[in-house]
């Protein structure tokens, strides 16, 4: 299903983590979904931070957040050490099921599908949904080292189109993103 104006995404940048090629990485996803009903989607920065971010987004938004990622070349060379443990607040940690392994990462956001798609996003039709930047266009948030935000898409432009491809889709689920550590 394409981008519509109202949707709440979280946008996202992606390639390979940890050295792990993107490829390989999905790979691994869709088994865990397969076998554990979802993954954790790793990733790090503070852009989207799990508790003053895209928890606040999800909880105030209406309808399904759907992960939009948009890949592309890097070279994220963390060590592909898997966390352990999960938590909501930072306080009260959990076991990460054994059948799911999320490496190199601080944060993850849980998905309950991921698919391959074919479809774009203009960021000048979306605005930041939370945060100190609220309201402003995501073509003018996304850029430099910036590069994943919750935003919601709208109808109006503010500018000059800003198109992405987002080649990958997910559904988050409840409790949509957590602290990890080893």
């Amino acid at each position: 299903m394409a981008i519509q104006p109202g949707d709440n995404i979280l946008y996202m940048k992606v390639g390979t983590h940890a050295s792990e090629e993107l490829a390989d990485i999905i790979g691994r996803k869709r088994a865990e979904i397969e076998a554990e009903g979802m993954a954790f989607w790793g990733y790090g920065g503070n852009t989207c931070h799990p508790a003053s971010m895209v928890r606040p987004f999800a909880l105030g938004s209406t309808g399904p957040i759907v992960l939009a990622m948009q890949p592309m070349t890097s070279k994220h060379f963390a060590e592909p050490v898997r966390a352990e443990e999960y938590s909501e607040d930072g306080i009260k940690w959990r076991q990460i099921p054994e059948g799911i392994n999320c490496v190199g990462s601080r944060y993850a956001l849980l998905v309950d599908s991921l698919d391959e798609v074919d479809d774009v996003l203009d960021l000048s039709r979306t605005r930041v949904a939370v945060g100190p930047s609220l309201g402003k266009s995501g073509a003018n948030y996304i850029q430099g080292r910036v590069d994943k935000a919750c935003l919601e898409v709208t109808d109006e432009s503010t500018g000059q189109p800003k198109i992405v491809e987002i080649k990958l889709r997910a559904n988050l689920v409840a409790p949509h993103a957590v602290f990890l550590r080893n």
